[in-house]
């Protein structure tokens, strides 16, 4: 590959992400959720209750905003701040039945726009996608 091969192969992937996270802020939108709540909340309904630190080595953010991912949830009512029960000098997150029923909803329309945005590709062209961005994400 020569310099120029590379550098529109970079542009390509940065245009298709801006595509798709523009594609997914639109459909969180009806739950004036942002992607990183989205995904903190996400994290937390497959994990169960969770310390902030592990919470934010799980989104590989900084603990402090993790803080903030978690306050702007709380607010929503979302989740809850509670004594850890194993330590009582620690707090863990954990979802409330508003944030299990809102994290339903955001996983089910991710999925549909993941299917809208996708959908153009064979399922050929898919697995293989699938193959490549695993390997990239690897490395």
């Amino acid at each position: 590959m020569t310099g120029t091969d590379e550098e529109s192969l970079a542009e390509t992937f940065w245009a298709v992400a801006r595509r798709l996270r523009h594609q997914t802020k639109g459909a969180l939108e009806p739950w004036e959720i942002s992607p990183g709540q989205a995904r903190a909340l996400g994290v937390l309904l497959r994990h169960g209750a969770l310390r902030p630190g592990a919470l934010a080595e799980h989104l590989r953010i900084a603990p402090r905003s993790a803080t903030e991912v978690v306050d702007g949830l709380q607010e929503r009512g979302l989740v809850e701040r509670r004594p850890d029960p194993g330590d009582r000098r620690a707090t863990l997150v954990a979802p409330t039945a508003e944030g299990d029923r809102v994290g339903a909803a955001i996983r089910a329309a991710r999925a549909t726009e993941a299917e809208r945005f996708f959908g153009a590709l064979d399922p050929d062209d898919r697995a293989e996608l699938a193959r490549i961005l695993r390997r990239l994400r690897e490395e």
